[in-house]
């Protein structure tokens, strides 16, 4: 989307997941506690180590969740979209920033200060129960992640990768259609490897048939049998 029409987006809290379970009345109490501001495609917004504690709320755009090597290496995480949260771990326990968050394109931002967050979650239980499920949710991905590196060779790491991003992608039919399509050095940094490792599984799955790229798209034609390849290496 461009810029122009980003813009005309409202400045809403409407669409954030945690603050589904607010009265229209307590949504807007939320929301002016919060500063606004743009990021653009590649622009930071909160770095590794960093000190800051602010909360932010991913209003439009996504931004991408890394950790860089000392030699410059990027580790991605994931990739944060509309409606999602960063930033809550420094504002609960105080620590510096676990990893750095960048714009992955026009994104439109909301914060809100630590002590601001902190008096959030003791006077709104349903805002606090959210976050305690947020939290599960990402030690067990995080979980799943470590158990790939640890136990599957690069392709099938690739494969687990696909299949992450295709079941977060709208279903047609039996497959998933992937839009913008992710770049192969943002995969490889996703699954700790390197970029032709990527373009060599993502060619040979391409001749197989489970995958193709048209007009732009990454079209996964069979999410069961992308599945199916993953079951016999992990028995899951």
């Amino acid at each position: 989307m461009e810029r122009s029409q980003v813009e005309k987006l409202p400045y809403t809290l409407a669409g954030i997941d945690i603050f589904a379970g607010l009265t229209p009345k307590a949504l807007e109490a939320v929301h002016r506690r919060c500063s606004w501001r743009w990021y653009e495609p590649g622009e930071p917004i909160v770095d590794y180590l960093d000190s800051s504690d602010d909360v932010f709320f991913v209003a439009s755009g996504e931004a991408s969740v890394t950790i860089y090597s000392v030699a410059g290496k990027a580790v991605s995480f994931r990739s944060l979209g509309p409606g999602e949260i960063f930033g809550e771990y420094a504002a609960i326990d105080g620590e510096p920033r676990s990893a750095s968050v960048e714009a992955h394109s026009t994104c439109l931002i909301a914060s809100m200060s630590a002590k601001e967050f902190r008096k959030l979650l003791e006077t709104e239980s349903a805002v606090a129960q959210a976050v305690l499920k947020a939290l599960v949710r990402n030690i067990r991905s995080l979980t799943k992640r470590v158990y790939e590196f640890s136990t599957l060779a690069v392709s099938n790491r690739i494969q687990a990768e696909l299949l992450r991003l295709a079941n977060l992608a709208p279903r047609e039919g039996k497959g998933a259609r992937l839009e913008p399509v992710p770049t192969h050095a943002e995969i490889a940094s996703r699954v700790s490897t390197h970029r032709e490792a990527v373009t060599r599984e993502l060619n040979r799955l391409s001749r197989i048939g489970i995958i193709e790229r048209r007009d732009g798209t990454l079209i996964v034609w069979d999410l069961e049998r992308l599945a199916a390849m993953l079951h016999e290496m992990t028995g899951e």
